[in-house]
């Protein structure tokens, strides 16, 4: 199993979640690894992920020099995993690294598994904003899933590999359902924790994100609806 953690400025957070996904992790795979995918942080997140894998050998950094964006990070983390099944989960220790076996626990019967945010740990407008967002992708895509934008995913590598992912915001979690779902993979949901932010601060909701996140949207719309 592969674990990938897309990170921008988590310098207050890498070694904590890094630890604790590389506790749980011999317990639901036979071999495993941890990616961390420095997005161009200004901080030191990716010197400290550099000291974690100079010491675990089951850690690899993947580095971005500029900072480039959600998506763009995603994309490195199933590029760079060997693993035959790839789990994304945020880097920002808002999951609990125990849930990743409740999606393992459905790896063998479903392609792709899907955490729902049980009790969100968000501010009442990012909540909304993701409500709202979830219902227009599943009306634009026909994805049956509640929690389109939850950091916690699971995929077997031969449904990721080899898609022509472009999203290089936010909208990534749109891209990968949506395409999984015009591939005919089998997609299913599982509820998993979400935890309060301790450190760091939140991008998502910044305009600039927004506009980008509707841009590539209306892009993978007319490109999926030709197909």
């Amino acid at each position: 199993m592969s674990v990938f953690l897309p990170s921008h400025n988590e310098e207050a957070n890498v070694d904590r979640v890094v630890r604790g996904i590389a506790a749980v992790l011999p317990a639901i795979a036979r071999d495993y690894e941890v990616i961390v995918v420095d997005d161009g942080s200004s901080d030191r997140t990716g010197a400290v992920a550099d000291q974690i894998a100079a010491t675990d050998p089951h850690v690899k950094v993947v580095h971005h020099q500029v900072n480039r964006g959600y998506g763009a990070a995603v994309i490195s983390g199933i590029r760079a995993a060997t693993q035959p099944y790839i789990v994304l989960c945020d880097g920002d220790g808002q999951f609990d690294p125990a849930d990743i076996g409740k999606l393992s626990a459905y790896a063998r019967e479903f392609e792709v598994v899907v955490g729902r945010r049980i009790d969100r740990a968000d501010h009442f407008v990012r909540r909304l904003n993701g409500a709202a967002w979830t219902v227009f992708m599943r009306l634009l895509f026909g994805i049956r899933i509640h929690d389109v934008d939850c950091g916690l995913k699971l995929f077997r590598r031969s449904v990721v590999e080899k898609m022509d992912l472009q999203a290089q915001g936010a909208m990534i979690s749109t891209e990968l359902l949506a395409r999984s779902a015009k591939a005919g993979a089998t997609i299913h949901e599982v509820p998993v924790r979400h935890l309060p932010r301790l450190a760091g601060e939140q991008s998502g909701a910044k305009l600039k994100v927004i506009a980008r996140a509707f841009g590539e949207l209306f892009k993978l719309y007319r490109e999926l609806r030709t197909q």
